[in-house]
């Protein structure tokens, strides 16, 4: 169940994940040659989870979790808690922070650049999680060089980088003014995607197309492009499930539980004229262009 909360309470929560997303995760260096270059890592993500407990449906009361010892079944408190590594059945080896650190020392407290491609090289399925990289007093000189000559020559840097307990590859690349360090997935993370049953590019088996619905497809992404502007999108789904709680809320159904399923969407279950819904998109979207054009026009 959603927690509401009063506006000074999420003004408060606000203000901590404004504090929070401004506290450094890492500081070390960018090495670029024999050029260092002091940062501090921040978290570029933003969470905008709807905040659920788990409830016992006989009388609403919250269900907790517990950090249980095995043997004894007695909680255990935050601060009696460490890392093991099992390394046999029921063998452990403790670590610590410090020694997480102590593997690599260089390696947690460095961004090592290994070499530049082009930025479309790199396929999207790579990239996984941003951050954002400020340049500590003494790297701004050095770091709004590399910026420059990335942004010039249209290039990412490749690097390797620690991040808590783990290694990962990295692209850093330029937003704007400042430089984004954008986690990449490693090669053997990925799926292989030849097991899929895709139509093959010319085959009569889905993949042949007429060249008219191919000038009629065209010819809808060309009505439907424009510019890249983030600010247009927003999580709808979000704001309808917060109109839906609100709506049991002020009803007075805050304890009633929905069992009647939604109805289904229909799936196609046949083949259909692509042609048609081609046109019938073309023409939904003249329509619409329709108001923008005669404001213009006034």
């Amino acid at each position: 169940m959603p927690r509401r909360k009063s506006n000074r309470s999420k003004s408060k929560r606000e203000e901590g994940e404004r504090k929070s997303s401004r506290r450094a995760i890492w500081k070390g260096s960018i090495n670029f040659g024999l050029v260092n270059i002091p940062v501090a890592l921040y978290t570029a993500e933003a969470s905008n989870d709807l905040d659920f407990d788990l409830l016992d449906r006989r009388d609403f009361s919250p269900i907790h979790y517990k950090r249980v010892n095995a043997k004894t079944g007695e909680e255990v408190p935050w601060e009696q808690i460490i890392k093991g590594y099992q390394y046999k059945k029921g063998d452990y080896v403790a670590l610590t922070e410090q020694d997480f650190t102590n593997a690599n020392v260089e390696a947690t407290q460095s961004i090592d650049i290994m070499n530049f491609v082009d930025a479309s090289e790199i396929s999207p399925i790579y990239f996984d999680k941003p951050y954002y990289l400020e340049p500590l007093k003494a790297g701004r000189h050095a770091y709004a060089l590399l910026r420059e000559v990335l942004t010039k020559s249209g290039k990412v840097a490749i690097a390797k980088v620690v991040i808590r307990t783990r290694q990962h590859i990295a692209a850093v690349m330029v937003q704007d003014e400042v430089l984004v360090l954008n986690l990449l997935r490693f090669p053997t993370e990925l799926r292989d995607a030849s097991g899929l049953d895709l139509p093959e590019s010319g085959s009569k088996n889905g993949g042949a197309f007429s060249s008219q619905e191919l000038k009629m497809a065209e010819h809808l992404v060309e009505m439907m492009s424009g510019e890249w502007n983030p600010e247009q999108y927003h999580d709808e789904y979000r704001e309808d499930l917060l109109k839906l709680i609100d709506k049991k809320i002020k009803s007075g159904q805050t304890k009633e539980i929905q069992t009647e399923e939604a109805p289904r969407r229909e799936r196609p279950g046949k083949v259909v004229d692509i042609m048609h819904l081609l046109r019938q998109s073309v023409d939904q979207g003249r329509k619409k262009e329709e108001p923008a054009r005669r404001r213009k026009a006034s």
